[in-house]
């Protein structure tokens, strides 16, 4: 949909304002009026969604005042300037200084819808590039958030990208604590609508009376739109879909279906079944698991992506380290093979709590990451256990990370990560390019 242009009429004179008012709405312009700057600034600012035509000479803050401020709000707004006779010299000042144009009076009223079709285009072109920017922003944003350089973790962000750009509904798998919501997030950002809403609702939160209302109406007074209304031309993302009682799938299935092709709103389906002994499948009826299920992504879980592991917990260390204002545990090589053959039965999630609580340990100058994976796992219970890896494997992991963990803490300074590490040069050259490191990604 065309984002709507309006036109801001900045004059004092009334019978001016309304004029120039009257006309432009009879042109097809969305117009707002105001009788002084300081009206129209309480107003019009730097998301304004149009042009602004303003008299140069007026009472208080006059013309130029008024350009002065509206240019350091926003340089790239469109302002034609009104003068009267003799202020052409005002008016060329005026446009010195950021204005688009200028009517001398009397003006043609052709030219002036001209003059605002011109200026209210030019608005419509520099919001739309602000706004592809910020959604091109907001998806690196999000897809950097899914560290990883392991196989699983490459196909995963390739899907994304991949199903982001298609117009089809989505079903994501996976183990808890996988990042299931961050992948719809992903999904939606790198996407068309990435400029629109993203509404998450968690099916297992409400009873299905309250989310019945919650998600197709009516709302309680004052409880605001209903989420298919809220989410309309975006992107619904329900977790745990699978407590969906069969009565509420039958009306999701029906909102999906009246979307025809391509869909207005793209459903994505959050899954959260697994260890349960029984699988999304089971818990959707068929026709609306095909329709979500056309699209689908497993994520991976924490323990089949090996070196991913220490990555992540390096960063989480760190990030935790800046949080309590303490320096970031070293771990041993016996300690990376701990978290690397730890099982990670609540994965990503369950690291981070590992992380932190790691950090606040090393504050206090107790524990081990033994002792905290230990409890972690009994907290946890019984889970399936990966099969074990030469120990070189184990070695090429930690060297990997200490190299990676030294780079990153003094920002590519080279020579002080062969001090830190007591390594020539030229071994460290050979051990980046092993690894696939590069100096580059660290300045």
């Amino acid at each position: 949909m065309a984002r709507m242009m309006k036109v801001a009429i900045v004059d004092d004179e009334e019978d001016l304002r309304q004029s120039v008012s009257q006309w432009l709405a009879l042109s097809g312009f969305d117009t707002v009026a105001f009788a002084s700057a300081e009206e129209a600034l309480k107003v019009v600012g730097a998301d304004w969604p149009g042009a602004v035509i303003t008299d140069i000479r007026m009472p208080g803050m006059d013309g130029m005042a008024f350009l002065k401020r509206l240019m350091s709000l926003d340089s790239a707004l469109p302002v034609i300037m009104i003068t009267g006779h003799g202020d052409v010299p005002m008016a060329v000042e005026a446009m010195r200084l950021g204005a688009m144009d200028f009517l001398e009076k009397p003006f043609n009223p052709d030219r002036m819808t001209e003059l605002a079709k011109r200026a209210t285009q030019a608005r419509r072109q520099t919001l739309d590039n602000r706004a592809l920017r910020r959604d091109l922003a907001e998806g690196e944003q999000v897809m950097g958030k899914l560290i990883g350089a392991s196989a699983p973790m490459e196909r995963l962000r390739e899907d994304i990208l991949d199903l982001g750009q298609a117009d089809g509904h989505v079903l994501i798998d996976g183990e808890t604590g996988t990042g299931k919501t961050l992948v719809a997030h992903a999904l939606h950002a790198v996407g068309p609508r990435a400029g629109r809403r993203f509404v998450v609702v968690s099916c297992a939160a409400f009873t299905e009376d309250a989310l019945a209302a919650r998600l197709f109406g009516p709302t309680d007074e004052g409880g605001g739109l209903p989420l298919v209304e809220e989410a309309r031309g975006g992107t619904l993302c329900l977790e745990d879909i699978e407590a969906l009682s069969l009565g509420l799938q039958a009306r999701l299935l029906t909102f999906i279906n009246e979307q025809g092709t391509p869909a207005e709103t793209r459903v994505i389906g959050i899954c959260n079944t697994h260890g349960e002994g029984r699988t999304v499948e089971d818990a959707l009826r068929p026709d609306l698991y095909f329709r979500l299920a056309a699209l689908k992504i497993l994520l991976p879980p924490l323990r089949t992506r090996g070196e991913d592991i220490l990555t992540l917990f390096a960063r989480m260390t760190e990030q935790f380290a800046l949080e309590y204002g303490c320096v970031a545990p070293e771990i041993t090589a016996q300690e990376a093979a701990q978290l690397l053959q730890a099982p990670w039965p609540g994965n990503v999630r369950q690291l981070i709590n590992v992380a932190e609580r790691a950090v606040l340990q090393n504050r206090r100058g107790t524990g081990s990451i033994a002792s905290l994976l230990m409890a972690e796992n009994e907290e946890a219970g019984p889970a399936m256990t990966t099969e074990g890896k030469p120990l070189k494997d184990y070695v090429d992991s930690f060297e990997r990370m200490l190299i990676d963990n030294s780079m990153r803490r003094h920002k590519g300074a080279i020579t002080a990560v062969m001090d830190e590490l007591c390594l020539p040069r030229r071994t460290l050259n050979e051990k980046m390019a092993k690894y696939g490191l590069s100096r580059g990604d660290y300045l």
